[in-house]
Parts: C-alpha cells; sequence; structure tokens
C-alpha cells in the first residue's frame, strides 16, 4: 500500500490559503448573475479570467496546466467535470457548474458552485440540492483523528439516500502550494478507514453525483468527463483545513448560502461518517 505523504500547514500557511480561496470564492460569486439561457460558456469563461487578471491580481490557475486549454471547467447537465467552455449556448433548465481555480502568492485557490440556467426541472433541482447537502455532511465529518474513510462514508450516505450514485474516478485533493496534492479525498467509504486527519491538514472536498448509474467516460477532447448513461451530474467543491477542534472552510462564499441556508451553516457539528481505492483529482 502506497502511504500518502500530506504537509501538516502553520497557521500562518493556513492563513495564506485561506487568502488564495476567498479570492476563488469571489469569483463564483462574480459569475453567478451572467449564467443564463442564451449565454454561452466561453463568454462565462472570458468574464473570470478578466476577472481575476484585473480585479483580483491573481493569476488563472487552469490555462495550460497539463495542457488545459480556458480559465474554469464549466460542466453543463451530463458533463461531470472537466468540461471546456466553447460557443455552445445554454438553454433554459441546464445545470452547469463552474469550477475555478487561481494562484495568488504562490498559494492556490480551487472551488466550484451549481447555476442555473433558467429554471431547472424538479430532478434538477433535487440532484443539485442533494450533492450541496452530501458536500456538507462531508465537510462536517472533518475533524482531528476522524479518517477521509469517514467523509466519504457521509458523503455517499446522504446520495444514496436520494437514490443517487458517487462518482468513483474522480476525488478531491490536497492542496496549497500544489494545485493538486495528497492525501486523495474520496467521496465514498467506510467509517474509521483511510487516513487519519490531524490539524494542519488542507484539502477540497467536491463530490461528483450523478442522477443515474456512476460510470463517467472522457470524450475525445482529453478532458471533458460525461456521464456513461448521460444522466444529469452535479458537484460542488469547497477547500477545507483540518484545525484543532473541527474544521474551516476556506472557500467561504462572500455572498453568502442563500437558498442553501437551509441546510445549515458550515458549523462544526460533529462527526457523520467513510473509503479506499484509486481515483483521479477533479
Amino acid at each position: 500500500m502506497v502511504r500518502e505523504r500530506v504537509v501538516i500547514r502553520s497557521k500562518e500557511e493556513i492563513a495564506l490559503s485561506r487568502r488564495a480561496g476567498d479570492l476563488a470564492a469571489q469569483v463564483l460569486a462574480m459569475i453567478g448573475e451572467h449564467v443564463k439561457p442564451g449565454v454561452t460558456t466561453d463568454a462565462l469563461d472570458r468574464l473570470c479570467h478578466d476577472f481575476i487578471v484585473d480585479e483580483l491580481k491573481a493569476i488563472p490557475a487552469n490555462i495550460g496546466y497539463h495542457g488545459y486549454p480556458k480559465t474554469v471547467c464549466a460542466s453543463v447537465n451530463h458533463v461531470v467535470c472537466h468540461g471546456i467552455p466553447g460557443e455552445k449556448t445554454l438553454h433554459d433548465g441546464d445545470i452547469v457548474n463552474i469550477d475555478v481555480a487561481l494562484i495568488k502568492d504562490g498559494w492556490f485557490g480551487d472551488t466550484s458552485r451549481m447555476y442555473y440556467a433558467g429554471k431547472p426541472s424538479i430532478l434538477a433541482k433535487r440532484l443539485v440540492d442533494t450533492t450541496f447537502e452530501a458536500m456538507l455532511a462531508g465537510i462536517r465529518a472533518v475533524r482531528p483523528g476522524a479518517t477521509l474513510g469517514d467523509v466519504g462514508y457521509a458523503i455517499q450516505t446522504v446520495a444514496h439516500r436520494e437514490g443517487f450514485s458517487i462518482v468513483r474516478d474522480y476525488c478531491g485533493h490536497g492542496i496549497g502550494t500544489t494545485y493538486h496534492d495528497d492525501p486523495q479525498v474520496l467521496h465514498y467509504g467506510r467509517p474509521g478507514t483511510g487516513l487519519t486527519l490531524r490539524p494542519g491538514m488542507i484539502f477540497t472536498i467536491e463530490p461528483m453525483v450523478n442522477a443515474g448509474k456512476p460510470d463517467t467516460k472522457q470524450l475525445a477532447d482529453g478532458w471533458t468527463v460525461v456521464t456513461r448513461d448521460r444522466s444529469l451530474s452535479a458537484q460542488w467543491e469547497h477547500m477545507v483545513a483540518v484545525t484543532e477542534t473541527g474544521f474551516e472552510v476556506l472557500t467561504q462564499w462572500p455572498d453568502g448560502l442563500g437558498e442553501y441556508a437551509r441546510f445549515g451553516s458550515f458549523g462544526n457539528l460533529g462527526t457523520l461518517d467513510g473509503s479506499a481505492g484509486t481515483a483521479n483529482a477533479a
């Protein structure tokens, strides 16, 4: 078994990570009003690029990363992750995940949110809501002494309760001065298994949940990942630091939780429970 080498960060380093996370969250707050029927994902990408560079004075992390051509990933409907922005327009009822990563003073900020173009279907809304609730359950499971298995189990429990499936091919990841680092954060698992969490660890929790089966495939562009059965997919992502008493979300939304406040805050509410396996960092 390969042991993950997880960096333990100081309070000063966590503050630098928080700064990058805050800026990434600002991008997602900015772009929300622009997601509507008739707009192209390429137009959304350009808005995000200019905001990162001109307003935040930061570096878009995705451009050129392993050859990726754009600033954000824009994943629409049955696209699970890594959707490349393009000239196809959004239609009424589309659901869209926008995933942004940037670099500020050498530190990476990485986060994603779901948006609706127009009015979503009942199924789409339930999927998006459930995926948010699943992410929140995973975050609430983070505390010193808990395991990544506890986190994964908490996430899958919520998704499976609604009859949805967890994507197993892609996962969360450590982050800091490296974009994708150890540990792998799987979004399924068994309680009490996997890496034991310690204060100073920083990683993303970013479950991808499908309305149908969990199977995915990568398209010929080498990036775009879709559901094999063409079912809808949703994803949310936050960066989380393990603290002495629980966790801190490093990518808090500057515009507040809005309608998602009904699921509760990100306060420390104890452990839920998760994991094993190998997946790709999303």
